[in-house]
């Protein structure tokens, strides 16, 4: 299968034209006449993934490997080090992700594991809930399997929350909810919120978005070609 051909269906499902200005959503590494015999799904690319890809295939990441321009290759920095080994199997990298975001996996991250129903606008999923604090929080511990979670608690009771999975904070001023749920709460952003009353629950960057490979998976499982989910680690433990 010619990488043109997932090209164009990706971009049907999610049309690359809605990533940010900032982001490198699209092919990364390779070009439409690129032939793939396999395809594989990741969060990100690590070592892991570097060594379960078979030479040949198309990798397909949330993150892109390549976010700025590169002025030189060195084998001990992410982007480079992985680009390398990609050049080395003969494998392509498309990344979906600011546009995928918005279309698919917000949506599936508030819906499918929280159990929650509202509507997503562009960067944000907004539900009423309208239940405690605290309820809420316990809610969200149990759907996503975690025993802990940072929070910033504003209010005993939530009226509306607003979701964005991965880092989402310098959404800050767009918020229209009571509670805030993203990951990689910074200091002075928690401090920012408390301010504003806007209660937040930090649902962790790998956390939230780990579920890009089942969702990718379920929109395009009907390819005629080899698909394979796998999955990069989070970098961080808790000891």
């Amino acid at each position: 299968m010619k990488l043109r051909t997932v090209y164009d269906f990706l971009n049907e499902i999610s049309p690359f034209e809605l990533q940010e200005e900032w982001d490198n959503s699209g092919i990364n590494v390779g070009d439409y006449n690129f032939e793939v015999n396999k395809i594989y799904i990741s969060l990100d690319i690590d070592e892991k993934v570097i060594e379960e890809l078979e030479p040949n295939s198309l990798l397909i990441t949330h993150h892109p490997l390549i976010f700025r321009g590169v002025k030189k290759v060195i084998p001990n920095r992410f982007s480079t080090k992985y680009l390398i080994s990609l050049i080395q199997k003969n494998c392509a990298h498309i990344a979906m992700h600011t546009n995928f975001d918005k279309t698919h996996l917000n949506t599936y991250f508030a819906e499918e594991i929280l159990e929650l129903s509202g509507e997503s606008e562009d960067f944000i999923y907004y539900s009423d809930v309208f239940m405690e604090f605290d309820e809420l929080v316990k809610l969200v511990k149990e759907k996503m399997n975690l025993n802990t979670l940072r929070v910033v608690k504003t209010k005993d009771f939530i009226k509306r929350v607003a979701i964005t999975t991965g880092a989402g904070m310098s959404l800050l001023d767009n918020i229209k909810a009571d509670c805030f749920m993203t990951g990689d709460i910074k200091y002075h952003e928690a401090m920012d919120a408390k301010s504003r009353e806007i209660s937040l629950i930090d649902i962790g960057h790998f956390e939230s978005e780990r579920y890009f490979t089942d969702v990718l998976y379920n929109a395009i499982s009907h390819l005629d070609i080899e698909i394979i989910k796998t999955n990069s680690q989070n970098p961080f433990e808790l000891i």
